[in-house]
């Protein structure tokens, strides 16, 4: 097929001419705006949000403490087990709990950090491919986004993952416009580390990465195939050396694995945080089914699903919605990063219609490789049937907003010699502006007027394009200002919300909640019975408390009564208690600031301890108290075991209550126990 050529369209070499030699101080004051934008967004009342996800922020104390469980990501500095995820992410929230001391600042400020460098790097990304103009663009657009906001406020690991994928992006594309391999090894290194921060989730952009580097490096075939292998054999070195290396050293000497049945990394990466994530299957099966099957984890129809095509009323309940081609356009997705999704979709085909004839390695390459990055992951975020959080979506934003900003440059160029370069822009605009004005729709009671101002403001901006008597540049200009006031004027508002409201916990969420939709802990759990929408009771361990967000993970004050009792009878014991399940193990170790031993980990259900193992432990000194019947993980689910029966039962029976005011649950002295 012969390819497209459009009048006013520059060739590859010009543009990217035009975009080297556009380099006066305008630029630097519009990076540096923007990332004072970025950090304004990232920082203002941070402290508000508290730890964040307590499960994480207890980690960050643990390493903050100990190297040991620094390095492998333990929950607790007695390194009794670690979280369910690679320790990077943890590690780099420690150094600033170790720098700085505990505080809401010193556990989220990182995020925040890495928000505004990932701005910035994308900025300069951009720039280099398409322009200063669309890297003003594409930086305002990640900087907006609400799930962006929402995430580098939070302790998510997916902060860092975003920095992290994003500086790849800026690494790999010298190689791509220079051909040599040493870019792209270094861009594997960088995805190494994405992967230590969120495993998996950090290759859903790999395709991305080797499709350009094969078809659009400017090398050799021959140089193209050594660098994809030399860049992959990078990737495998960099992202597996700390899998193997856990699984190498003798499980006596390191803590347990938490989310995996078998004390082994290998097998949470392939099980738990990898093909059950995708597929559904649970836990090996320990929850019974894969999530979407009939009975599902709430026990209705449905599985963690529900999620219907946008704009319809709830069905199904948890979170997530159903899998499908609609996914991210459900009320669960859709305020988080859906706003311009189908623009950036229009802005690539619109760029590779442009530039199909354009030189390897120049803006089609660019363009073919954000498009490759935003089809790919939202492919595999859309049809997971696994556990999939909607903050998942900021990895998303980058390709995102680097589409936009290059699509509105484009159509701009085309513009004064074509009716197509303004119908194409006037598209963009009030595409954009009723999407919005759709999701705002969703919470009637939130920034009333907006949508219909930004739909307005649209049609004048595309009558500025089309109008043949408005073909003054300067009115031109202001048509292309006001259009993407009207383009960001959802987004912004969402990112405000996010800002001035208090969000945390394992389920946070960005802009207002949607009524009928579980947004966060803040909304409600609803399930279809006959066609009729019921309430449901969140189960154990999802209960809202404090601020936005929800989830096991989020913290929540302890009795006094029960923490000054515990700090101040810890002795020489490693752990000053034992509780069943992460939750509220973080919750104490939090506002003990010494470690706790979360039995089952993260849901309680991890085989971690054994009796025998409780046994030495409390034999030995290094455990003297375990509370039972606390609100730990989902209630204390132990998936049919009987070591947690066993356990809870040995402690029942040789334990001394001890009588304290408040304490959801008995706390139980086995000092007695002590050989």
């Amino acid at each position: 097929m012969r390819a497209i050529t459009l009048p006013g369209v520059r060739s590859c070499g010009a543009a990217r001419t035009v975009a080297r030699e556009a380099s006066g101080s305008w630029v630097t004051v519009a990076l540096v705006a923007i990332a004072a934008l970025a950090t304004v967004l990232n920082t203002w009342s941070l402290s508000a949000n508290g730890y964040g996800n307590s499960y994480y922020a207890a980690a960050s104390l643990a390493a903050s403490k100990s190297w040991s469980a620094a390095f492998f990501g333990s929950l607790d500095a007695g390194n009794f087990i670690t979280v369910d995820k690679p320790p990077l992410a943890t590690f780099v929230s420690g150094l600033s709990v170790r720098l700085f001391g505990l505080s809401p600042w010193s556990v989220l400020l990182p995020q925040a950090i890495a928000g505004v460098a990932a701005v910035v790097i994308l900025f300069q990304t951009v720039r280099r491919s398409f322009g200063p103009v669309a890297a003003v663009i594409a930086g305002v657009v990640m900087a907006l986004t609400p799930v962006a906001v929402l995430i580098f406020r939070q302790n998510q690991p997916d902060a860092l993952l975003t920095l992290l994928l994003v500086a790849a992006a800026a690494v790999f594309w010298r190689g791509v416009e220079t051909g040599r391999m040493r870019w792209a090894i270094a861009a594997s290194v960088l995805l190494g580390f994405a992967f230590l921060t969120k495993y998996l989730q950090a290759y859903l952009v790999v395709p991305a990465f080797a499709l350009v580097w094969i078809v659009e490096a400017r090398a050799s075939l021959r140089r193209r195939i050594a660098g994809l292998f030399a860049a992959g054999l990078a990737l495998l070195v960099a992202s597996g050396w700390w899998v193997v290396l856990v699984d190498l050293i003798p499980a006596s000497a390191r803590p347990y694995v938490g989310g995996s049945t078998t004390n082994s990394a290998l097998e949470l990466l392939l099980g738990y945080d990898g093909f059950q994530r995708i597929f559904g299957f649970l836990r090996g099966g320990r929850f019974g089914r894969p999530a979407g099957a009939d009975g599902g984890f709430f026990g209705g129809p449905g599985g963690f699903g529900g999620g219907l095509p946008f704009g319809t009323a709830p069905g199904g309940f948890g979170f997530g919605g159903a899998p499908g081609v609609f996914r991210l356009f459900t009320p669960e997705f859709i305020g988080q990063v859906g706003w311009l999704i189908p623009v950036a979709l229009f802005a690539l085909v619109v760029g590779l219609v442009l530039h199909a004839r354009a030189p390897r390695g120049g803006v089609r390459a660019a363009y073919l490789f954000w498009g490759t990055w935003l089809l790919g992951a939202a492919a595999v975020l859309s049809f997971m049937s696994g556990i999939i959080h909607s903050y998942y979506t900021v990895m998303l934003a980058p390709a995102i907003a680097a589409l936009i900003g290059a699509a509105v440059v484009d159509l701009w160029r085309l513009r004064s010699r074509s009716i197509l370069g303004s119908a194409g822009l006037a598209a963009m605009f009030f595409g954009s502006a009723w999407i919005g004005s759709r999701i705002l729709a969703l919470t009637p009671g939130f920034a009333p007027g907006l949508a219909t101002a930004a739909l307005l403001a649209a049609v004048a901006a595309s009558a500025a394009m089309l109008l043949p008597a408005a073909r003054s540049r300067r009115l031109a200009v202001a048509g292309v200002a006001v259009g993407m006031a009207a383009m960001l004027a959802g987004p912004a508002a969402y990112a405000a919300e996010t800002v001035t409201t208090p969000t945390g916990g394992a389920m946070p969420s960005a802009g207002p909640s949607i009524q009928g939709f579980r947004r966060g802990g803040g909304g409600v759990f609803v399930r279809r019975a006959n066609g009729v929408p019921q309430a449901l009771t969140p189960p154990s361990g999802f209960a809202p408390r404090g601020p936005r967000g929800g989830g096991p993970g989020e913290a929540s004050s302890e009795p006094s009564a029960l923490t000054d009792f515990l700090v101040r009878n810890r002795g020489g014991a490693t752990w000053v208690v034992a509780v069943r399940g992460a939750q509220q193990a973080a919750s104490l170790e939090l506002a003990t600031r010494e470690p706790v031993m979360a039995m089952g980990g993260f849901s309680g259900s991890d085989p971690a301890p054994t009796l025998d193992q409780l046994k030495a432990y409390v034999a030995s000194g290094r455990l003297r108290y375990v509370l039972i019947g606390g609100r730990g993980g989902f209630g204390g689910f132990d998936g049919g075991r009987g070591d947690a029966s066993a356990v809870d039962a040995w402690v029942q029976q040789n334990g001394t209550p001890v009588d304290l005011p408040g304490v959801s649950g008995t706390l139980y002295d086995l000092g007695a126990q002590r050989y």
